[in-house]
């Protein structure tokens, strides 16, 4: 008993064994800076400034009442509840296929009765009745695969990477519903600013259209102006209409995208949209410290790695398996006798399969492990890819998205001032309407721009904050 235990254990050690690739990570296959040019000014950052994946989005977005709609998103949101799922059921084929790496024990207890005939009794044809035997056992048997190539190892490797790989799915998941309810809520907020621009544009119009008419009336205006006035007051009914129905249709997607009723209070516009959107702002970094950070970069990789290993597995499969099976227990023909003395009983079953011929399935199995590891390799590079050029991309428009809201609220400022002159030259009868209601038109649209650039501002600090990893609490 004491060599079959040392056996055991140097059968054990010997178990360590693996036959899988070292893994290496691939070298990214983008540049080792981000792109330059009139695009990408750098932006006025603090030395002491947090990169995105260690700012949490509590700490990101400034509007209290946003965060609120953030957390009750996190709360309540299906999809993300679906990640969180896939989590724990990973989680428990990781723990199935790493118990094949200790050995499984057994208990088990029965009886076996048997009924010999009356002709092959010991009594022989005379004998009344056959003769009856009944045999007790209870054992404890052990079961365990010696893992000499690292066969379960690997396996067991594998089946790691994927549950790891989940949850960088659910951070991931996680990082775009922050970004998705933020850019919901700050649409939804951008057009409750429209629908008040053209309400406040209504009213003024209806005032000018009014004085129109009495003008009209009294002869001395043509029906020209009058008409002219009533077309902007037309056009500003119609945008009421347009954007009460874009407010109704945000306030839809923002419970869709929360997954739950969100409180009206928290819906009801307190701020104009520059004072909701503050954030904090974002350093860029090297492509190397950002992109390896992203949770879809690093559960690519987790999915290259469980390929990896699963090559391994695959090598294993030419060599011989052993298992061990032993049983240790009591036997006896009288239940009152099965824990006497005398009663013991083992077994011990080792066995080794050699695979021999098999018609070149492990052959096959290995060619497409391998494949599926040069699959996991491209999908990796295009995640680094993917990565690189949304940071880009977000990087472009902040550069440039000062410059144009700076622009645009000058012309808007402009607007302002061009009509005021003409609406003062028409009230005083020096000029007709025309020239007022073309200045109020190109005002209008020069608010709504603003408000536009405004919500394109906005949206850019989020989208920077999600492709550079930020999001996950």
């Amino acid at each position: 008993m004491q060599k079959t235990l040392l056996s055991l254990a140097a059968a054990a050690l010997l178990s360590a064994c693996s036959l899988a690739p070292v893994y290496e990570r691939p070298a990214a296959p983008v540049t080792a800076g981000w792109p330059q040019g009139d695009a990408y000014k750098p932006a006025q950052v603090a030395a002491d400034a947090k990169p995105a994946a260690d700012i949490a989005w509590r700490d990101y977005f400034a509007d209290q009442r946003l965060r609120e709609v953030i957390a009750l998103a996190l709360a309540n949101n299906r999809d993300l509840r679906v990640s969180a799922l896939n989590i724990e059921k990973a989680r428990a084929q990781y723990g199935i296929q790493r118990a094949a790496l200790v050995p499984s024990v057994n208990a088990s207890g029965g009886q076996n009765a048997t009924r010999t005939p009356d002709n092959l009794s010991a009594g022989g044809q005379g004998a009344s009745q056959g003769q009856l035997s009944r045999q007790y056992t209870a054992s404890l048997g052990v079961s365990y695969e010696l893992d000499f190539f690292g066969k379960v190892r690997s396996l067991s490797e594998a089946a790691l990477q994927q549950y790891l790989g989940t949850e960088e799915a659910r951070r991931a998941q996680q990082i775009s519903l922050v970004a998705e309810v933020a850019n919901t809520w700050l649409a939804l907020q951008a057009d409750r600013e429209r629908l008040g621009l053209a309400a406040d544009t209504l009213k003024s119009q209806q005032i000018s259209y009014e004085l129109s008419k009495r003008r009209f009336a009294a002869g001395a205006t043509s029906g020209l102006d009058m008409y002219e006035a009533q077309t902007s007051v037309e056009a500003a009914r119609n945008d009421m209409a347009v954007y009460t129905a874009q407010v109704a249709q945000g306030e839809n997607a923002l419970a869709l995208v929360v997954g739950a009723a969100v409180p009206v209070e928290l819906q009801q516009q307190q701020a104009p949209l520059a004072s909701v959107a503050a954030m904090a702002e974002l350093p860029a970094g090297l492509p190397s410290e950002v992109l390896q950070r992203r949770p879809d970069v690093l559960g690519a990789e987790r999915t290259l790695q469980a390929a990896n290993a699963n090559i391994g597995a695959a090598r294993a499969a030419f060599f011989p398996s052993i298992s061990l099976t032993g049983s240790a227990g009591s036997a006896s023909s009288n239940l009152s006798g099965l824990f006497k003395a005398g009663s013991g009983t083992w077994s011990f079953l080792p066995q080794i399969n050699l695979p021999i011929f098999n018609g070149g399935a492990n052959t096959a199995n290995l060619k497409v492990a391998k494949v599926e590891r040069d699959i996991a390799v491209a999908r990796y590079e295009q995640a680094i890819q993917s990565a690189f050029r949304e940071v880009a991309d977000a990087l472009a428009q902040r550069g440039t998205l000062d410059e144009r809201l700076a622009s645009q609220a000058a012309l808007a400022d402009a607007s302002q001032k061009s009509y005021r002159i003409h609406e003062a030259r028409y009230q005083k009868g020096s000029e007709s309407y025309l020239n007022a209601l073309v200045s109020q038109r190109a005002l209008y649209a020069a608010q709504q721009s603003l408000i536009s650039a405004r919500l394109a501002r906005a949206g850019n600090q989020v989208t920077l904050y999600k492709v550079l990893g930020g999001g996950y609490q």
